[in-house]
């Protein structure tokens, strides 16, 4: 075992802190664990909740704050928010019959009881607070995770088969920490994840989808990851239609087939637009023809639903995900006139913009358009900023300056499909010529049906 060090954690969050300095004023020992303690030690900011390890049983902890929930049998208590502190007292756990929860848990054990139950070595790692005020503490390492940290090892806390057994999500995670950190995975865990690759279908689709987001949001390239995870053969088991993309040929001025340029894609783009561009092509697996892939954002679109609906994505994110995949092959040049681009905000008005042209500049970046990608897409943006703020009521809020009421009342329609069709065609003829988006002109127009 190496030998414990000490190791100051500068610039703590207060509440962080605050829930530290309750939990041992009250004679407890406490232990911050995880994520938090190996992301220091890489010199890394820390996002997201903070994990802490306890003496203390949760009925014990939860009564020392007020507020906190503790709505589990694995002894977790969640203090807070902004960020969060999960605070979880020292337990073992026995059997995994569902490979996802222990069959039971006991409490009561040691810090490096606990620490032995955790997943990879660099994640089994502990800092026990000495002077909280300073921010020293001494760092807890019985299973060597500092130095597979230095040498960018990730292997499993004891047997990779039994860790992988007891949570098959583990294999993801693998993946996840492997392409973040740049790390190399032991042979022996390395071979256990190829092995038991399939059990990942045992994994709930929101705990997948955890992973996945958790590798677009926090990961500087995103493909490191997902190519781990086409290495070790999870990721035809969680993402099948990115797999397809694979050997799909594509003639850019960047080498590689359709899944390397996704890939490319999915690093080049803001992390708000990572999701829509790992799916911005999946209809290419099915539509190539002729050199061109006909039609492959509309088929594409439709996969994606199928891949959001199976990670049971969130209905909003899906639905602005989902128009930025199905209309991001536009082909905007200076010689488009401004009613080609008023009819272009009209034929987007229901698509979330900002994440569409982020989508697009990733997808162009990807494919090697350079500076003038760049030019194209800034101008269109600055031309569809100029007519937005002229025509408000026509492209915002798709007003004519008659519906069809008018329409029955001065002309004598019936009610019906001829009244929209008379509404599309004075759209059109609005949106060629603004200036005649007014009542009597368009009721003139509409006569003349």
């Amino acid at each position: 075992m190496p030998p414990d060090r000490q190791l100051t954690f500068e610039a703590l969050p207060k509440s962080v802190v605050g829930v530290l300095s309750t939990i041992a004023d009250a004679g407890h020992e406490v232990a911050l664990v995880g994520g938090c303690v190996r992301d220091r030690l890489l010199g890394l900011e820390h996002k997201g909740d903070w994990d802490a390890a306890t003496s203390a049983h949760p009925e014990d902890v939860a009564a020392l704050f007020t507020g906190a929930t503790w709505e589990n049998r694995f002894g977790t208590v969640t203090v807070g928010r902004d960020p969060a502190v999960e605070v979880t007292s020292y337990r073992v756990e026995g059997g995994y019959r569902d490979q996802r929860r222990p069959d039971d848990v006991r409490f009561g054990v040691s810090l490096a009881d606990d620490l032995a139950r955790r997943d990879f070595t660099v994640n089994a790692m502990a800092w026990l607070p000495t002077d909280l005020a300073v921010g020293q503490g001494i760092v807890l390492d019985p299973f060597g995770g500092e130095a597979d940290l230095a040498g960018r090892l990730l292997k499993t806390v004891g047997g990779p088969r039994e860790r992988f057994g007891e949570d098959a999500l583990r294999l993801i995670r693998a993946a996840r920490f492997a392409g973040r950190f740049e790390m190399t995975i032991d042979p022996q865990t390395e071979a256990a994840i190829i092995e038991l690759a399939p059990t990942v279908e045992t994994v709930s689709p929101e705990r997948i989808r955890g992973e996945l987001f958790r590798i677009l949001q926090l990961d500087p390239r995103p493909s490191r990851a997902f190519s781990a995870l086409e290495r070790l053969g999870l990721l035809k088991v969680i993402l099948p239609e990115l797999v397809a993309l694979r050997g799909i040929p594509q003639s850019k001025a960047v080498a590689g087939d359709a899944l390397d340029h996704t890939l490319a894609a999915v690093d080049a783009a803001t992390v708000e637009a990572r999701l829509a561009a790992l799916l911005h092509d999946v209809g290419k697996a099915t539509t190539l023809g002729g050199g061109h892939f006909i039609d492959h954002e509309k088929v594409g679109a439709d996969l994606a639903s199928t891949v959001l609906a199976r990670l049971r994505v969130p209905g909003s994110l899906a639905a602005r995900t989902l128009g930025a995949v199905r209309h991001h092959m536009y082909a905007y040049d200076d010689s488009w006139t401004d009613a080609a681009v008023r009819r272009f905000i009209r034929r987007t008005a229901d698509v979330d913009r900002a994440l569409l042209f982020a989508l697009r500049r990733a997808d162009n970046a990807a494919s090697g358009a350079g500076p003038h990608g760049d030019d194209n897409q800034g101008q269109l943006e600055a031309r569809i900023a100029r007519e937005l703020e002229r025509q408000p009521d026509l492209l915002l809020h798709r007003r004519l300056a008659i519906d069809g009421h008018d329409l029955q009342r001065e002309l004598g329609m019936s009610a019906g499909p001829e009244i929209g069709a008379v509404l599309d065609r004075l759209t059109e003829a609005v949106l060629e010529d603004p200036a005649l988006n007014e009542a009597s002109t368009l009721l003139e127009l509409a006569r003349q049906r």
